[in-house]
């Protein structure tokens, strides 16, 4: 087996690899429930990659996401179910559809909101189409969120969730409103601490982390885009105190939060000078990880 540019060649290999006696006894024993986590990660090293701007390893990374697609035609395809090429037909038939203005009316000139209010209108009617075709033991309960993925990160999930009932006017109608019901989040999680209800805990957590989403939303802000900025920021300054220490001839294990603390607020100050245009103040690592 040689490695080619043709698809045909990445469901060969596949196939191999879930062929009974011969193929790979690890992806034999795989399933679609099993085979989903990797699929998600994938999507995320994906995203990783366009980040750092590393288009070398974005190549990879696409391939390892299509990897993921084609795992799961091959299990498919193997309970009779559907094969890669009707994955592939769908959705070229799929864009073919949604794009009226681009393979149907070539006079058609559309600008770029236009484009997504047909585009919308087309998935609605999908949409009702798919659920036509459901057996009445199937049908649920229409609700104007139940167009929101279930199956997305719970974070994407909370600022759909918000824009869709936005739509309707379910809305804070002032950043300042939701910085407000981000305080009294806060408050309620003091209050849980002070009951110390674990369960009450988590959960007005979760309210805390919807709300910021919420905040996000409202200032133009994407919050995974955002936290991944913070991550890579708490990355660096944390990377910043290893080497002082280890310049001392220390051990990061052995070094006091005071010490880590004073060496995280000079890995601030180091960025700051070199970002005059930055604006804040320091602060320690439990409490400010801004710039």
């Amino acid at each position: 087996m040689t490695p080619s540019p043709d698809i045909s060649r990445l469901l060969e290999i596949m196939a191999a690899l879930r062929t009974p006696a011969t193929g790979c006894p690890w992806d034999l024993e795989q399933n679609f429930a099993t085979i989903a986590p990797y699929t998600i990660e994938e999507a995320y090293e994906v995203v990783d990659a366009i980040t750092r701007g590393d288009l070398d390893d974005l190549r990879d990374e696409l391939g390892d996401l299509l990897l993921q697609i084609v795992f799961h035609a091959r299990m498919a395809e193997e309970q009779n179910a559907f094969a890669f090429g009707d994955v592939v037909e769908a959705i070229t038939r799929k864009m073919i559809r949604r794009h009226p203005h681009v393979f149907a009316d070539k006079g058609g000139k559309l600008t770029p909101s236009h484009v997504k209010e047909v585009w919308d209108q087309i998935k609605a009617v999908e949409k009702a189409e798919r659920a036509a075709r459901r057996p009445p033991e199937q049908a649920t309960p229409t609700s104007l969120l139940s167009s929101v993925k279930a199956g997305q990160p719970a974070m994407t999930r909370a600022m759909d969730l918000q824009r869709k009932a936005s739509t309707v006017g379910f809305d804070w109608n002032d950043p300042r409103a939701v910085l407000s019901k981000i305080r009294e989040e806060a408050d309620e999680i003091e209050a849980a601490l002070d009951r110390n209800d674990t369960g009450e805990l988590a959960e007005e957590t979760g309210d805390l982390l919807f709300a910021l989403v919420n905040l996000a939303r409202h200032v133009g802000a994407d919050p995974e885009t955002a936290l991944r900025g913070t991550n890579a920021k708490f990355e660096r300054r944390f990377g910043y105190i290893e080497r002082a220490l280890v310049a001392k001839g220390r051990s990061i294990a052995d070094a006091t939060l005071a010490e880590m603390d004073a060496l995280w607020n000079e890995a601030k100050r180091t960025e700051q000078s070199a970002s005059p245009s930055s604006r804040r103040t320091p602060g320690s690592i439990p409490r400010d990880l801004s710039t």
